[in-house]
């Protein structure tokens, strides 16, 4: 009788042992600036209308000049979706242009599910113990702990607010959206520069240096840990030879968890 297929069949052999045809560090850097751009850019336009009506405001009412202007829990979800639309278009402008959207972004059906279920679990376990951990250890070197309070507190808003939340954000923006730019697009960037190429780990640290910059609102060791995180979700992206199903279902799975959790916080259903 055969064996039975172990858990993780369909990992490659050898993944990515050969260099990628280069790209210059110009047209990287110019790639990478537009990119970031559009997302800055995106991220603004949702909420430009309230931005403006509270300098209207200020305008006519000097008095309320200091005070701080209040975004809706659908308005931030509706520029975190917008943010990570405009910067995938943009990415996949200059991978179209140069013929190279499936090298970059590898959304292809996996050879084994199985497979990729078992990386996901990993990935969510793996996850959830670097948060546990990381927070300990960025407390004790004095960087803080991580504080998504400001997310948490407009995704707990409504149960309808909730639900935006986990399809808009965790699934969509987060889970999908940021596993393409930075698992996808930017690892296949880095990967084809000069002094880069056929060096993995110099490219799993970049990459997830930079994927922990934009958690700055979870301070300094929200940025840590979340830099942790990208090395993690890196690593199974280059185990799974590029696919990206993998790492979008575990970081939709810790978002989901996460928001689910502080959910059914306020709620009571759970802690003193």
């Amino acid at each position: 009788m055969d064996n039975p297929a172990p858990v993780f069949a369909d990992e490659p052999a050898a993944p990515r042992t050969a260099p990628k045809q280069p790209i210059g560090w110009p047209i990287f850097l110019v790639q990478f600036v537009t990119v970031v751009t559009a997302y800055l850019v995106a991220s603004i336009l949702p909420a430009l209308p309230a931005l403006i009506d509270a300098v209207m405001t200020a305008v006519e009412d000097p008095a309320s000049a200091g005070a701080e202007t209040q975004l809706g829990s659908a308005l931030v979800a509706s520029t975190v979706v917008c943010s990570a639309l405009a910067a995938m278009f943009i990415a996949w402008l200059w991978l179209r242009r140069e013929g190279r959207v499936w090298d970059a972004i590898r959304l292809q059906a996996p050879a084994n599910w199985r497979s990729t279920l078992g990386w996901a679990a990993v990935g969510t376990g793996g996850t959830i113990v670097i948060f546990a951990v990381g927070a300990q250890l960025t407390e004790a070197l004095g960087l803080g702990t991580p504080d998504p309070s400001f997310v948490l507190a407009l995704v707990t808003e409504s149960p309808a607010m909730f639900a935006l939340w986990i399809v808009a954000v965790a699934w969509f923006a987060a889970g999908f959206g940021e596993e393409v730019l930075y698992r996808g697009f930017l690892m296949d960037r880095l990967e084809r520069l000069a002094g880069l190429r056929g060096r993995p780990w110099a490219v799993l640290v970049i990459q997830a240096l930079l994927f922990g910059l934009p958690h700055a609102y979870q301070g300094m060791g929200g940025m840590v840990v979340t830099a942790m995180v990208g090395l993690l979700l890196g690593w199974i992206r280059n185990r799974c030879g590029g696919n990206l199903w993998a790492v979008i279902l575990a970081h939709a799975a810790v978002d989901t968890i996460m928001m689910s959790l502080a959910f059914a916080d306020s709620l009571g259903w759970y802690g003193s």
